[in-house]
Parts: structure tokens; C-alpha cells; sequence
């Protein structure tokens, strides 16, 4: 190969290096932006003043197994009744391309953990095996700008049996001060069975 050429052809390949080098960089540093804004506690008591149709809820996400990954404990409750929350969850954050991807896994024993988030170091008494994946449930989100990200679940693709549903279908928008969150139930013929009509929650980052 010609001086010349070898130059050009190194130059070429140590630039795309680089360049690869850098866009996992900056896509990890997204990935940690994403779960940082997510954690926290928040409430969408604003919202329920301002329509009446719309509860306060807590949505509380407490980060745990940092050495495994991107995993938040997640409880929902009605604000007055956070030691009886409607929901538990474990969300597991990761990157696939330039998506991010929220998977939901319901836990066997979930009673067990409830309210522990006062003690976080308890959660790594919780294993692997003690939670289920829901398959199709997973929130695909993209980066729309710095500390915001939106995204949903696939077109139904999520399973439900709550209230007649047939499948549940999610909407999410997150941002440094707070989430937006749509979550519908719907029966086989696509008639909403549960879940807000008019749009998302708008919770509020109070912690």
C-alpha cells in the first residue's frame, strides 16, 4: 500500500473509532440521565386540584442491585394510603440503540417489600428469581432533549385482565421535575375498560 493510502486508510479507521468511541459514551451518559430523573418520589396532588377526575397518587422509584444495573423499586399508592400501594414493581432501565427500554416485572411476594424504601439496603435480601417479567409491558422511550425523555409501550402488546381488560396500553413522558403517565385498559374490541380518559397523570418530583 502506497504511503498515502496507508495514511488515508489509518486516518479513516482511527476516525471511526472515535467516533464510535464517543457515541457509546454519550449514550451511557444518556442511560445514567434517564435513570437519575426517574428516582425519586413524586405526587400528582397539583393535578387532582386542578381537575377533580384525576386522584393524588405517589409514585415512589427507589434505585437497588446498582451492582447488577438499572433497577428501581416502584410503589403506587393513593397518597393517604402509601403503606397499602396498588402496585409494586421492579423497573429494569437499559439502552438498545439510540432507545431506551423500561422492562416491568411484578413480584412474587410483594407484601414482603412494601415500605422498605425507608431502608433501601433491605432490597438486596431481594433475588432474581423472587420476580416475573411482564412480557410486552416494556415502556420503549427516546431522548427528546437533555432530561427529557417519552415513549410507550407497544400497540397491544401488553396483557391485561384488570376490570374485563384485554390489554393495557402506556404513555410516558419523563423530565427532571416529573412524569406524565397514561395507563389504559382496554377489552378485546378496544373499548377502554379502565384507566384516565381525558390524559396522562401529571406527577410532581416532591424528593
Amino acid at each position: 500500500m502506497k504511503p498515502f493510502l496507508c495514511l488515508l486508510f489509518y486516518s479513516i479507521l482511527f476516525s471511526s473509532c472515535k467516533s464510535a468511541a464517543y457515541k457509546e459514551k454519550e449514550t451511557d451518559e444518556n442511560l445514567k440521565e434517564l435513570v437519575s430523573i426517574m428516582q425519586g418520589h413524586y405526587s400528582s396532588e397539583a393535578h387532582s386540584i386542578e381537575d377533580k377526575s384525576y386522584y393524588n397518587i405517589s409514585l415512589r422509584m427507589t434505585p437497588i442491585w446498582k451492582e447488577k444495573g438499572n433497577y428501581l423499586f416502584v410503589e403506587q399508592a393513593m397518597f393517604d394510603k402509601q403503606d397499602k400501594p396498588y402496585r409494586v414493581r421492579v423497573y429494569k432501565v437499559s439502552q438498545r440503540g439510540d432507545e431506551f427500554v423500561s422492562e416491568i416485572y411484578t413480584l412474587k411476594n410483594e407484601k414482603d417489600w412494601i415500605g422498605k424504601w425507608t431502608n433501601p439496603e433491605v432490597y438486596n435480601q431481594l433475588s432474581e428469581t423472587d420476580i416475573e417479567l411482564k412480557q410486552g409491558c416494556e415502556v420503549v422511550l427516546k431522548r427528546v432533549e437533555k432530561n427529557k425523555f417519552s415513549g410507550s409501550t407497544g400497540d397491544k402488546t401488553c396483557p391485561s385482565e384488570l376490570r374485563g381488560a384485554s390489554f393495557a396500553n402506556s404513555i410516558v413522558t419523563v423530565t427532571k421535575d416529573g412524569i406524565v403517565s397514561w395507563d389504559q385498559g382496554f377489552d378485546k374490541d378496544g373499548k377502554q375498560v379502565w384507566g384516565a380518559e381525558k390524559g396522562g397523570y401529571k406527577f410532581v418530583k416532591i424528593k
